[in-house]
């Protein structure tokens, strides 16, 4: 998956859910992003791995609902 397009869905999804989706800080290879009152980190790559999105979505379950991703 390309990392532009999980950063659009996740804003997308946060947008309908209510929740705040911002940009905290650049790592030398992570960015933090805040999606309501989680951090979550992605990495600074062209292409992620299709198992390290998935995973990042998961971890949005509390903030965004159960599946939200689905």
């Amino acid at each position: 998956m390309k990392r532009v397009d999980l950063i659009r869905k996740i804003g997308a999804a946060a947008s309908i859910a209510g929740k705040e989706f911002t940009l905290l800080r650049e790592g030398g290879q992570h960015s933090i992003f805040r999606c309501g009152h989680q951090n979550i980190v992605v990495p600074r790559h062209r292409e992620i791995n299709e198992h390290t999105a998935r995973s990042i979505m998961r971890d949005l379950d509390d903030e965004l609902g159960e599946d939200w991703w689905k």
